[in-house]
């Protein structure tokens, strides 16, 4: 049962699983996903080479796991954001919490959204913790009418949610709209292109890309998701 006592030995086991991926996070801020190194995180820890890895069988293992504690941080954050008022002002304030994340935990937003890690394939869960980041904003947007220099995009996504049933049921969770709807391609649409708006200025901002030129990046990306509000004549 869920609701079980653990034994001790659950516990320290789930510490030391604990302490392991902060020793991990420790590294991955200094040295980027290259300087986390298995062993190196056991000798900081006081623990051998071997010991440690009943905890973790693989660095990827180990990767894999941060992956997903980094959206369910950044997921976290998104749901912090008040919708009740919708529209321009939340789709505003949520992108405010994806930038607000990432500029506090530049190393963990390059993980999930930087570079892929060569050789390493992120978990089927990340997926679903993805969504879970961007499921607020198709809330935001079923509210939309875009205008028809979008209908190229919209009937793409359209037929997107009539071929995948998965992301018709994530739609739907955050929506209430079935894939025959006629907001529910809009919502994804706009789900789905807040992302590269977003990610696109704040992955340059926590590299330092934006460093000494004449802007604060937190106007460039309200102007940004300020068009794209404009885009969809949200309110």
């Amino acid at each position: 049962m869920s609701g079980q006592a653990r034994s001790p030995r659950e516990r320290y086991r789930e510490q030391t699983r604990a302490e392991i991926k902060e020793a991990a996070v420790r590294q991955l801020a200094q040295g980027g996903v290259e300087g986390v190194a298995l062993l190196r995180i056991a000798k900081g820890i006081g623990m051998s080479g071997p010991a440690l890895y009943r905890y973790f069988a693989s660095r990827d293992d180990l990767l894999a796991e941060m992956v997903v504690d980094a959206y369910e941080g950044l997921a976290a954050d998104i749901r912090e954001v008040d919708l009740t008022g919708g529209g321009r002002t939340a789709l505003g304030a949520l992108a405010g919490a994806f930038r607000g994340w990432a500029v506090r935990e530049p190393h963990l937003y390059l993980l999930i959204q930087g570079t892929p890690v060569p050789g390493f394939r992120a978990p089927a869960e990340s997926v679903l913790r993805a969504r879970a980041v961007l499921g607020p904003f198709l809330k935001v947007f079923a509210e939309g009418r875009p205008l028809r220099s979008m209908d190229p995009l919209v009937a793409e996504f359209a037929q997107w949610l009539r071929d995948d049933a998965d992301v018709a049921a994530w739609v739907g969770q955050w929506t209430g709209l079935s894939a025959e709807d006629a907001a529910a391609p809009v919502a994804l649409t706009g789900a789905v292109l807040a992302w590269p708006q977003m990610h696109g200025s704040v992955s340059l901002e926590v590299a330092g890309h934006f460093s000494g030129m004449g802007h604060r990046p937190a106007t460039l990306l309200d102007t940004q998701v300020t068009l794209l509000a404009d885009a969809f004549q949200l309110a």
